[in-house]
């Protein structure tokens, strides 16, 4: 019996595909509020103010706001609904909340759901998170991110899915799906490039070339627009010195001329008069008109075109027809979303739903399908039977705003069950659980590491949880330094001199370089920010009630210096040897990755075997399809990822040493095998010409199979002929994705 379990090659690497760039038709009630609104109501409905911002109550009442962001409580919605009742048209209100990962109860960061390797725990997750904020009165989170994100330095990382673009463009997509299964409309940021900032730091410019843009940075993006995205939000930056929230060939000629988006573009907050800032507008009037005219048809609390629009279209300036179509892709959206059909909201019956028992329960199970056992010597994870005393250390084993990491929407950080509260509850009778803080949070001090010491050598087992506060991750929290943070280092030197075994639990929000920390750990599990439940979930793990089946996203670099380090990079005529000094390496950092994009371990052993390639010699129309047998050769239940990569040798212009082309997760019981297949078809192994052409030429690719991108060569296959689709706008064509099945059990 043949059974499919992970779509894993993705269409949207491929060539654009061509739609009408005119917007859809709109309806008769759309067309029927056009013609009754005044251009003061119109330019309303293309203003969100925020909370805080620029929100006025008058405004709404008036019917001259099209929606607002950042209340997030069931009363304040309800009180701003009914001054929206008292507006002459009474057209509903979008209600905004960046939800990035949970409502009042959160799930790990979207970064470590992508470390599931199973898009399936990101819709979970966010159709939850939907559940809650629908019953709280929000129609519209401000997620997903599907900013591919290659430097680590970068705090936004955290949002997004890593450095991979199918695995990016695949979690953005079943977020959308999982956002609107509970009730609410996505949108898609921050569009586009923002991931791709210079030096990691926020808010800086991104240069990308055409090739590079189409071939990594949008298809996240596209497949996001493909599942359906309601909004899309602008970014900061500019890309190649043009500001996304001004750039035509983003919003009007990319976004909607070629992928046929439907619905309306919001700018990122105060984004439009930045505009001038960025020195590409003398001043808000020009910035309003620059922006509205690329086709962002909300200003998002920037005030700008509340201020400046009336006046552009009254001295003829702005054409109002170009104010109308902005208003008539806000106003659909809302008609799509089914807000002028909306039941009367009800906020008493919210305190029904915000933490409720099963949600939680879900953020419990999702949280531990995140978790990477990074590194585990002699098999000292699990926690052993005879363990009878485990020393805690670490200030973040008991902080409960770190467990539930940044973007924390509506949570309750008291609600938050840490490390340490999940490792009393799960420890078996008899086993005492002591805790010693040794240093603070940011850890800048070890005058108490010599107690903490003291206290972890009583112990048989120390479990030090370190690693990133929450607000070294996120927004404006870029880092010159991946290394631990403070102390923390000479903190875990200083427990691994007592000659116990120290177990590691990292909290981060990004790749961090661990160099130092490999050596002194016995074992490092990398649970990110795990979310509302996340103590349990860790507390489980460790005990080995779950097995830790998570992969990396994201490559771990041995020094910040190696950075950017992507494990599909272009090659160099003089790849790195550690015996020769005129090659691509460094004089003070050992050759290549700490840790590999898709490593990670378990509690249990698998094995590949048997690999073969079905046919070598392929052509535009094929499949290149790989079966293998995996076993679970431990003694313990456990998944493994198997993961399929493909290098184009010989191409017109240098490919990536290798690219993730399909992948699959299976759970195997001690001595089981299944023969798995991959396949993917041969028009997703090309890329993209700088005139927008997409190609897959003829010759050799060598194909790669294993359990993370350092995965050995199988063999080789020959395309030909090969495959070439026009510029942007000109292919219609769509193709069809890959996938990994699970044949049977071997013989």
């Amino acid at each position: 019996m043949r059974i499919t379990i992970f779509f894993a090659a993705i269409a949207s690497l491929l060539a654009p595909i061509a739609t009408a760039g005119a917007d859809p038709a709109p309806s008769e009630r759309v067309r029927r509020l056009l013609a009754e609104m005044t251009l003061e109501e119109k330019i309303g409905q293309l203003d969100m103010p925020s909370h805080g911002g620029h929100y006025d109550p008058a405004r709404v009442a008036a019917g001259r706001t099209g929606g607002v962001l950042n209340f997030g409580s069931p009363q304040e919605i309800a009180a701003i609904r009914a001054l929206n009742a008292q507006s002459r048209l009474k057209i509903p209100l979008i209600f905004g909340l960046d939800v990035i990962h949970g409502y009042r109860t959160l799930f790990p960061m979207p970064l470590a759901e992508a470390a599931s390797f199973d898009p399936a725990v990101a819709e979970q997750s966010t159709h939850w998170a939907a559940v809650e904020s629908r019953a709280a009165g929000l129609n519209l989170t401000f997620s997903p991110v599907a900013d591919l994100a290659r430097d680590p330095r970068w705090g936004r990382i955290v949002e997004g899915g890593g450095e991979d673009p199918m695995l990016a463009g695949l979690f953005a997509a079943a977020r959308v799906r999982g956002f609107h299964s509970g009730g609410i409309g996505a949108t898609l940021k921050h569009f586009a490039g923002y991931g791709a900032v210079e030096g990691g730091r926020d808010y800086a410019p991104a240069d990308i070339s055409e090739g590079t843009l189409r071939d990594r940075y949008l298809p996240p993006y596209r497949m996001a627009v493909e599942a359906g995205v309601d909004v899309v939000m602008t970014s900061y930056i500019s890309l190649n010195g043009t500001p996304t929230t001004a750039s035509r060939r983003l919003m009007s000629d990319i976004l909607r001329g070629e992928w046929g988006f439907p619905g309306y573009v919001v700018s990122d907050m105060n984004a439009i008069p930045e505009i001038a800032l960025l020195g590409v507008a003398d001043g808000n009037g020009e910035a309003a008109k620059l922006a509205l005219e690329a086709g962002v048809d909300q200003d998002m609390d920037g005030e700008v075109y509340i201020a400046e629009l009336a006046g552009l279209v009254r001295d003829g300036t702005l054409p109002e027809a170009a104010l109308d179509r902005a208003v008539a892709r806000v106003l659909a959206t809302k008609e799509r979303l089914g807000l002028f059909d909306e039941k009367p909201f009800d906020p008493a019956a919210a305190s029904a739903v915000l933490g409720r028992a099963d949600i939680r329960a879900a953020s419990r199970a999702l949280a531990a399908e995140t978790f990477v056992l990074l590194q585990n010597k002699d098999d000292v994870l699990p926690i052993r039977p005879e363990t009878r005393s485990i020393a805690v250390v670490g200030a973040l084993a008991a902080s409960q705003a770190d467990t539930l990491g940044n973007n924390a929407a509506r949570a309750v950080p008291a609600e938050t069950v840490t490390v340490l509260d999940g490792l009393r509850a799960r420890a078996p009778a008899g086993t005492r659980i002591d805790f010693v803080e040794g240093c603070d949070t940011a850890c800048t001090s070890d005058s108490n590491f010599q107690a903490a010491a003291a206290k972890a050598a009583e112990a048989d087992l120390i479990v030090a949880v370190l690693g990133e506060p929450q607000d070294h991750s996120g927004e404006g929290a870029s880092r010159a330094s991946l290394e631990l943070p403070g102390r923390q280092t000479d903190l875990l030197r200083r427990l691994a001199a007592t000659g116990r075994p120290v177990v590691v639990v990292l909290l981060a929000g990004r790749p961090l370089a661990l160099s130092e920390a490999v050596d002194p750990a016995a074992a490092i599990l990398l649970v990110w920010y795990p979310g509302s439940e996340g103590g349990h979930a860790v507390a489980e793990t460790l005990f080995g009630d779950r097995d830790p089946a998570g992969r990396l996203p994201v490559t771990f670099p041995r020094h910040v210096g190696q950075v950017p380090i992507t494990y599909d990079a272009l090659p160099t005529a003089r790849p790195g040897k550690v015996e020769d000094r005129y090659t691509s390496r460094y004089l003070d950092v050992a050759l290549g990755p700490l840790f590999p994009f898709g490593h990670g371990l378990g509690y249990t052993r698998f094995t590949q075997s048997d690999a073969r390639i079905a046919a070598r010699k392929l052509g535009p129309d094929d499949r290149l399809t790989v079966a293998v047998t995996v076993a679970n050769a431990g003694t313990r239940p456990g998944r493994e990822v198997v993961q399929l990569y493909v290098r184009d040798v010989v191409a017109s212009r240098a490919r990536p040493v290798r690219e993730l082309k399909a992948f699959g997760k299976l759970l195997l019981e001690p001595g089981e095998a299944r023969e798995v297949v991959l396949s993917v078809p041969v028009r997703s192994l090309g890329f993209h010409r700088d005139d927008g052409s997409y190609v897959v030429e003829p010759g050799r690719f060598d194909v790669y199979l294993g359990s993370s991108a350092a995965a050995p060569l199988i063999g080789s296959v020959v395309v030909s002929p090969g495959y070439e689709a026009p510029p942007a706008g000109l292919s219609a064509e769509r193709f069809e994705a890959g996938h990994m099945t699970v044949i049977g059990k071997s013989p």
